[in-house]
């Protein structure tokens, strides 16, 4: 039986719009690979010392990307780890080179219904602190979705189905 040319995996990074729970699932898969878990957006927090949301205040988008970028480039040798991405991630080409460098990128997607569903009450969000959140966040899902799909290996739809079983049909598709 051929093998699968995912077998063996270097690295994964998760890829996709906010509330498609990309942290939860990398969490449980990286558990699951006995591989290191990041999260980008936690890593940044832990070395500005400064939630997201604060960096998005004082340095705007623009800032918080360049952050962002540094962290993805510092990322690129890391191998046997779980990388799960923020939202906006895709949008400088430089990081959608290095992120697919010796990686299996996995893009979760999901239907504006259920990732607004999941984001809305969440109040560290800088990008849906706008007068209608569901349109803000549709407007995002259109502009970066052809990137999402240009740099993944794999798509996974998580609509209706809970962490674990996304993370055994990600596990089957690796084996």
């Amino acid at each position: 039986m051929p093998q699968s040319k995912y077998s063996e995996p270097k690295r994964i990074v998760l890829i996709g719009p906010m509330g498609v729970g990309k942290t939860t699932i990398g969490r449980i898969l990286a558990k699951q690979l006995d591989f290191d878990f990041i999260d980008t957006d936690q890593r940044l927090e832990k070395i500005t010392g400064a939630s997201i949301s604060w960096i998005f205040d004082i340095e705007g988008e623009a800032g918080f990307r360049k952050r962002e970028q540094q962290l993805i480039q510092e990322l690129t040798g890391v191998t046997e780890a779980v990388i799960a991405t923020g939202g906006g991630v895709i949008l400088l080409s430089e990081n959608r080179f290095n992120l697919k460098s010796n990686s299996i990128v996995i893009y979760l997607k999901g239907e504006i219904d259920t990732l607004y569903e999941r984001t809305r009450l969440d109040n560290n969000r800088p990008l849906l602190e706008t007068a209608n959140p569901r349109e803000t966040m549709e407007r995002i899902l259109r502009e970066r979705e052809h990137l999402y799909a240009e740099i993944a290996d794999l798509e996974i739809v998580i609509d209706g189905r809970s962490a674990e079983y996304i993370v055994t049909q990600i596990s089957g598709l690796l084996s």
